[in-house]
């Protein structure tokens, strides 16, 4: 395996390890009105993730300088074709971020009512668009022969691309209902088990469909077909899986096999653009490849040696971090505390 090809995986773990682990930040937060039931309850589901949503949240930006550094062609023309809808992401975390810092800040049932709307739409808006981004990518835009773009961003909004959002969307939002229920106790964590058998069927329908469709894309071109079955099967039984842990009340292992699935689902997506990295719609020589839109090999030799040393480091980090914040959040302790905590 040349270095250009090693770097197109690393580039897809650290997308895993963001959609793992951002994805149940933002399933929290879209759950917040289906489980903040009074204001108790809403604080119990936001600090679930009040001390790690931002170290999450880095991993999409390693993701993004990796992704600069070692494809800059692919970066230029992911960046300049899907500028607006990365603009909206953005706009969301920034949304999102903000709502966490100053909810608490004013004992104003309005003011903290327009700060969780905002936590909500910062959560859905970026777990759909992700998805949409991510289908786009998998299918293919309209790249002429300098690699610009020459669609439009209502061309993204195409049935493939919006099913991979609302794939996303869905997976997301079970993945974050399944830690609420992991970490809190009460009344928010039984409606988190409630909420997930509820949601459980229509998001292994919708990413049932999101598997074969993407199959059959890969079957058209030169790609892992071998690689996009396989890690397809996988994330379909962990889904399956999931759901029947989670109705046992097996939360911790509900949302284990969740992190299955997000891998298995993102690593699916891969295989099926190998080994392009964009594809053209218009002509296939147009298409941005692993070769012709990585780095010089001096580069990725330097950024290789880098993330030895430093991925450890931030793995270990990250884990220690999580091990830190690892005890439930209980109802009781929300209770005690004062309201502006």
């Amino acid at each position: 395996m040349d270095l250009a090809t090693l770097w197109f995986w690393i580039v897809a773990l650290f997308f895993v390890g963001y959609f793992v682990l951002d994805g149940f930040d933002f399933g929290v937060g879209m759950s917040l009105p289906f489980l903040g039931k009074d204001e108790v309850s809403r604080r119990q589901v936001i600090n679930t993730i009040g001390p790690i949503w931002d170290l999450n949240e880095t991993w999409v930006i390693v993701a993004g300088a990796c992704l600069f550094a070692s494809f800059p062609e692919w970066y230029a023309s992911l960046f300049s074709g899907f500028y607006l809808p990365l603009l909206l992401i953005l706009l969301a975390l920034i949304l999102r971020g903000v709502s966490f810092e100053y909810r608490h800040q004013r004992d104003d049932p309005r003011w903290k009512r327009r700060f969780d709307a905002m936590i909500v739409i910062g959560s859905a808006v970026p777990a759909l668009l992700w998805g949409v981004a991510f289908g786009n990518i998998v299918q293919g835009v309209a790249l002429d022969e300098r690699h610009v773009f020459r669609g439009t961003v209502f061309d993204l909004l195409n049935p493939y691309g919006l099913l991979v959002g609302v794939t996303t969307l869905l997976l997301f939002f079970l993945h974050g209902v399944h830690f609420v229920a992991l970490k809190t106790d009460g009344p928010v964590h039984e409606g988190a088990r409630r909420l997930a058998r509820r949601t459980a069927i229509p998001t292994i329908v919708v990413a049932a469909a999101t598997v074969v469709w993407t199959i059959a894309i890969a079957a058209g071109r030169p790609s892992l077909l071998a690689g996009v079955i396989l890690f397809g099967a996988v994330a379909a039984v962990a889904l399956i899986a999931s759901a029947l842990l989670s109705r046992r009340g097996r939360d911790g292992w509900a949302f284990a096999t969740g992190v299955v699935v997000i891998l298995s689902a993102v690593l699916m997506l891969f295989s099926a653009l190998f080994p392009n990295v964009l594809p053209s719609t218009i002509d296939a020589a147009n298409s941005l490849t692993i070769q012709n839109a990585s780095s010089t090999p001096y580069t990725l030799q330097i950024m290789s040696w880098t993330a030895l040393v430093a991925m450890p480091l931030v793995l270990a980090y990250q884990a220690w971090t999580y091990w830190v914040f690892r005890k439930r959040v209980r109802r009781s302790t929300i209770e005690a505390a004062p309201a502006h905590a």
